[in-house]
């Protein structure tokens, strides 16, 4: 028979796991909030949580201000359920709080959860994650921009910023296209923007290595590189290696950017799962990897701090959301900065064998 201090750890654990709080943060246009509600409470009953609390975005507020209410209100775990950029906003809020972030990918892009990866199609599976899950440290990406009137910004970001084509192109898309097809509209925008493509002149400073000078059709600075379709921008980045990944991307004429097509989608995929074999983390397998990464439409970098001045404005996005001209901007990794939820090993193992890999 056990006694009352036998006892006590297990009451205390219990007592601990009650009262341990999620709250969810969701937009009304990318979520059915009655099925999202039915599927949550199923998993919180389960896992013994306290009641879930609910936010919901605003078009004046994104998530920022409702992801404070949660953490005032004493969320342990905030879910982002909606796209990139109510995730965005979500853990803008989140990083550096002693809370976790949990996603229910609802978008069109859903980068952050490709990257980590977490399921993006299994709303029962992101639930569950929510309160069984396991807490990962990634990096998290910290922005000061400069307006052409001198006006100075900050954004977090999780998966890239950038400018050039990749954000004339984002702003050039119709947001009803969007809605019906997709990701598939950026196809669209893509055509529409390469008309448009002029190259641009920027000064940067990575780390202590000086300053440069380059032109540049885009510039793209990445924690993950990952993106929709199955495409691979950045082989190398890893959401918690404490570096960012950065592609310059300086084609000369039509030929030029069919190779990085050609590089985006195929070849950087098969690349990054050549450095993660055997051969390729042996020193002839780097070899070759720095060999075949060595080509002159795009030109990778890495570093923790990357500085760049323009000649002249030009279109910017964070993590796939256009936020208008700038002429400068700073990038700084915080390595290990913002917990996310992922799966449990035996919940991925689950998943794996459920997609048959």
């Amino acid at each position: 028979m056990s006694t009352p201090s036998e006892n006590a750890p297990a009451q205390q654990d219990a007592l601990q796991t009650e009262q341990r709080t999620a709250a969810v943060v969701y937009n009304p246009v990318k979520v059915h909030l009655p099925t999202l509600k039915r599927t949550v409470a199923k998993h919180q009953q389960d896992a013994g949580w306290a009641e879930t609390l609910w936010f919901e975005t605003t078009e004046e507020d994104p998530g920022g201000g409702m992801a404070r209410a949660a953490l005032e209100a004493g969320a342990d775990v905030v879910a982002a359920a909606g796209g990139d950029g109510t995730v965005r906003a979500v853990a803008e809020v989140v990083h550096g709080s002693g809370a976790s972030l949990a996603l229910l990918p609802s978008g069109t892009g859903n980068l952050l959860a490709r990257n980590i990866p977490a399921p993006i199609d299994d709303l029962g599976a992101s639930a569950h994650t929510i309160f069984h899950g396991d807490d990962r440290p990634i990096d998290f990406g910290m922005l000061e921009i400069e307006r052409p009137d001198g006006d100075r910004e900050r954004f977090g970001f999780l998966v890239m910023a950038g400018l050039g084509l990749d954000a004339r192109m984002l702003a050039n898309t119709k947001p009803e296209l969007k809605k019906k097809v997709g990701w598939l509209a950026y196809v669209d925008s893509l055509f529409r923007s390469v008309r448009d493509a002029d190259a641009f002149e920027f000064r940067y400073r990575l780390d202590d290595d000086g300053t440069h000078s380059l032109r540049a059709h885009s510039l793209i600075v990445g924690n993950c590189g990952m993106l929709q379709a199955g495409a691979t921008l950045l082989p190398d980045a890893e959401i918690d290696d404490g570096v960012f990944d950065i592609v310059v991307m300086r084609p000369r004429g039509f030929f030029g950017w069919m190779r990085i097509g050609a590089r985006v989608f195929w070849e950087n995929a098969i690349l990054r799962s050549f450095r993660r074999s055997a051969l390729g983390r042996t020193g002839v397998g780097k070899r070759i990897v720095t060999k075949v990464r060595e080509e002159r439409p795009l030109r990778y970098l890495r570093g923790e701090e990357f500085v760049t001045r323009l000649e002249k404005p030009d279109e910017f996005e964070v993590d796939g959301d256009p936020v208008g001209e700038v002429v400068a901007f700073r990038a700084k990794i915080d390595a290990g900065g913002l917990t996310v939820r992922v799966a449990g090993p035996e919940d991925q193992t689950r998943a794996a064998r459920r997609h048959g890999r």
